[in-house]
């Protein structure tokens, strides 16, 4: 993110309504599957199995009020994140859901104004820093949440465990060259 903006563009593959949970995201009997990237064969499957076919690289899910409630299983979020889902826009976001999301490096993206007003299609426009959406296809600016600081650079990372592993390489050569210069001095 050298100008320092994140903006995602996509559209709209799937429109859910309020108090969509864990279980509904990634069923509880897929849990014992350890393999991250094989979660997002089970995506909304016993619900809405009609999403997984339709969501392509980019795709965005929107959701009503309390997006992610149940459980604190981090494979819902790991589901939609390897299924190549862009971003989940939502009213609001159960806490840990929201957390386990930005962790993964999945956009989770609060509507500001409360429910987006858009339909399965829509071109969409994200931008994480400013908070904005822009419906291209209704050709409208809904404000967005804007994502803190923090939250921006772990997304921008692709997720906690990639910054993490950037921001050690970066300790590691720096202690390195401090390590060697001192040898030499």
């Amino acid at each position: 993110m050298p100008d320092g903006s994140l903006k995602l563009h996509g559209r709209v593959a799937a429109i859910l309504g309020d108090n969509v949970d864990t279980d509904v995201i990634y069923p509880g009997r897929y849990l014992n599957i350890t393999d991250r990237e094989k979660t997002a064969e089970h995506l909304f499957e016993l619900a809405h199995p009609e999403i997984l076919p339709s969501l392509h690289n980019g795709d965005f899910i929107v959701a009503g009020k309390n997006f992610g409630c149940g459980s604190s299983r981090e494979q819902a979020a790991a589901a939609l994140k390897f299924a190549s889902a862009g971003a989940v826009i939502a009213v609001s976001f159960a806490r840990i859901f929201f957390r386990n999301a930005i962790n993964l490096g999945l956009p989770a993206v609060v509507s500001a104004t409360g429910y987006l007003e858009c339909s399965i299609g829509d071109e969409l426009e994200i931008d994480l820093v400013e908070g904005e959406i822009l419906n291209f296809t209704k050709r409208r600016s809904i404000p967005a949440a804007a994502l803190d600081a923090r939250a921006v650079e772990l997304l921008g990372a692709g997720g906690l465990v990639s910054y993490l592993k950037q921001k050690y390489a970066i300790w590691k050569t720096t202690r390195s060259t401090a390590l060697e210069g001192g040898r030499h001095a």
